[in-house]
């Protein structure tokens, strides 16, 4: 029986998170890609891990990796969006706050998605968003159309259930950062009204964006540019699923607008923090 795309998603991510757990902790190479990034040999392994799976399974489709690049026809309609090791810096310090990233993009949508725990063991998953690609809603606000997402546990699937309760809010601190000097993230967390509210934590890997969807943080923001982003691709699609509200910082579809992206597991957590970094940018962004 043929593979679905969801769980060809699942076990890419899957094959990625076996490479990351079984190269930690010995020696790495590390690979220069900028004067403040690098690759190590654990994020060039798994993605090549991945991209057999995915290749093996459908040849025909298009694939963008963080560390390849683009491959196959530039007029794909499928492509798949891989981020092979989230959280390069923590990995190479011997941290274990890392992810690894999967989402199919057909046409507009993000159809299937698997954000996988390399040293947990849990994949985090969903068959993706309505297929409107984050179309704007009535209410400004991005939203899955009853997908569903779901997190795996020893081949056991648990439905995600977002929840602000926890009051935690992760906030990306790493660079790039297109909305300076209108907008950087660690004023967010000197506003008054921030800390009146929420209790901050940085954990530096899109790790933080599932656990969004799973009810373990409220919020997640983080600046940048999100069309066919893929560290963020998997995890915008799996909150949306779960019911999250997701956008840019202007309250529009994070691929458009001012761009950043603000993740929240409720409506009122979500308007909270726009009007807290509505007050950073300037007028008309």
């Amino acid at each position: 029986m043929p593979i679905t795309d969801e769980e060809l998603a699942l076990t890419a991510a899957q094959a990625g998170a076996a490479v990351v757990r079984a190269m930690y902790g010995g020696p790495l190479t590390r690979f220069e890609k900028s004067t403040d990034d690098f690759a190590t040999a654990a994020d060039i392994e798994a993605e090549r891990a991945i991209l057999d799976v995915i290749r093996t399974a459908r040849p025909d489709d298009a694939v963008t990796g963080e560390e390849s690049g683009r491959t196959g026809r530039d007029d794909a309609e499928r492509v798949w969006l891989v981020d092979p090791l989230c959280g390069t810096l923590n990995y190479a310090a011997r941290s274990m706050l890392v992810a690894v990233n999967v989402a199919l993009r057909t046409g507009s949508g993000v159809t299937a998605a698997a954000c996988a725990d390399p040293f947990s063991g849990e994949v985090f998953w969903t068959g993706g968003t309505d297929g409107t690609g984050g179309a704007d809603k009535s209410d400004g606000a991005d939203r899955a159309g009853g997908a569903g997402a779901y997190v795996r546990r020893d081949g056991v699937d648990e439905p995600l259930a977002p929840s602000a309760g926890s009051r935690l809010v992760d906030v990306n601190l790493d660079p790039p950062f297109p909305n300076e000097p209108g907008f950087r993230a660690v004023r967010l967390l000197a506003e008054p009204g921030f800390a009146e509210r929420f209790r901050p934590r940085v954990v530096s890997t899109t790790l933080a964006v599932t656990w969004v969807a799973a009810g373990r943080r409220a919020a997640y923001v983080t600046d940048g540019r999100m069309e066919d982003n893929v560290h963020f691709a998997a995890g915008i699609a799996l909150c949306r699923a779960a019911g999250c509200v997701v956008t840019g910082f202007d309250g529009r579809p994070p691929h458009t607008g001012a761009g950043g992206l603000v993740v929240a597991a409720d409506r009122e957590t979500h308007a909270a923090l726009l009007e807290l970094i509505g007050e950073q940018l300037p007028p008309g962004r």
